[in-house]
C-alpha cells in the first residue's frame, strides 16, 4: 500500500488514545480512514468531523468488537464509504483492573479480554482479505496488529490476562503472515511500551505511569503520536520486504 493508491485504512478502536493518532497521522497523510468506535461516539464523530474540516476523508461508525456481526457491517460500511480498502489496523483493545489477576481470576472479564483482543483481530482480518485478496478481486493490502511489550514481559502484578492476549496477538501476526505473503499482504505488528493514554487510569492504576517512567532506559513515557508515526510507517512506508514481524516501541524496557 502506498500513500498514492488512495484505498482507505480501517483503525479499530479509532475515537481515543493511540488509535486516535494513527488516525489523525494517516489523515495528516492523506489516506482515507475510517475509525471504529464502540461506545465514545461524542469522541469518535468530534475527531471525524474535525479531520473533515482539515480536507480529510474520515468516516466513524459504530462496532462491537465482541458481536462479529458487527465488525461485518463495520467492513462492509467503510468500503460503501471509501471505496477500495487497503489498511486494517487492529487496534481496539480491553484491559481489565490492574492487580494480581490469577488468584482472583474472574471468567466474564477473561472471556472479554481474549474476545476482544484475539478474537476480533481474526474476524477483522477474515472480513478484510475477502476485500484484499487478488482471488477476490483485490490488490493486496497491509494489517498492524497493536500488541504490547507486556506479551513479553508477562506483566505480573498487574495485567497478565491482558500480556498473554497479546502474546496470542503475536502468534497471529507471524502465522498470518506466512498465510497471506504471496498473495501480496503483508502483516506486521507494534508492540507499545508504558504510552501516555487514558487506559491506565481506566484500569485503576492511574499512578502506573509515574511508577514505570523511571523503569524506562529513556527516563520518559511514550506519546501516542510516537506510536501512530510506526504504524503509518509500516502501512505506507515499510518495505515490501517487511512482514510476520513485531516491533517494539518501548524505549529499551
Amino acid at each position: 500500500m502506498t500513500q498514492e493508491s488512495h484505498s482507505a485504512v480501517i483503525v479499530t478502536g479509532g475515537s481515543q488514545g493511540i488509535g486516535a493518532a494513527i488516525v489523525r497521522e494517516l489523515a495528516r497523510r492523506s489516506v482515507p480512514v475510517c475509525l471504529n468506535y464502540h461506545s465514545s461516539a461524542e469522541a469518535a464523530e468530534s475527531l471525524a468531523k474535525e479531520l473533515r474540516t482539515e480536507g480529510a476523508d474520515v468516516s466513524s461508525v459504530q462496532a462491537n468488537m465482541m458481536h462479529e456481526e458487527d465488525i461485518q457491517a463495520l467492513f462492509a460500511t467503510a468500503a460503501e464509504k471509501h471505496g477500495r480498502l487497503g489498511g486494517l489496523v487492529n487496534n481496539a483493545g480491553y484491559v481489565g483492573q490492574a492487580g494480581r489477576l490469577v488468584e482472583e481470576a474472574d471468567a466474564a472479564v477473561l472471556h472479554q479480554t481474549m474476545s476482544v483482543n484475539v478474537v476480533a483481530p481474526f474476524l477483522c482480518a477474515r472480513e478484510f482479505l475477502q476485500h484484499v485478496l487478488p482471488r477476490h478481486g483485490g490488490k493486496g493490502g497491509r494489517i498492524v496488529n497493536v500488541s504490547s511489550i507486556a506479551a513479553r514481559t508477562g506483566s505480573p502484578g498487574d495485567w497478565v490476562d491482558y500480556a498473554a492476549s497479546k502474546a496470542a496477538l503475536n502468534a497471529f501476526t507471524v502465522g498470518l503472515a506466512k498465510e497471506v505473503g504471496a498473495e501480496n499482504v503483508r502483516v506486521n505488528g507494534i508492540a507499545p511500551g508504558i504510552i501516555s493514554t487514558e487506559i491506565h487510569e481506566k484500569a485503576g492504576a492511574p499512578d502506573r505511569l509515574e511508577r514505570f517512567a523511571q523503569a524506562v532506559p529513556l527516563k520518559r513515557v511514550g506519546t501516542a503520536e510516537e506510536v501512530a508515526e510506526l504504524a503509518a510507517w509500516l502501512l505506507l512506508d515499510a518495505p515490501d520486504y517487511v512482514t510476520g514481524t513485531t516491533v517494539e516501541i518501548g524505549g529499551g524496557l
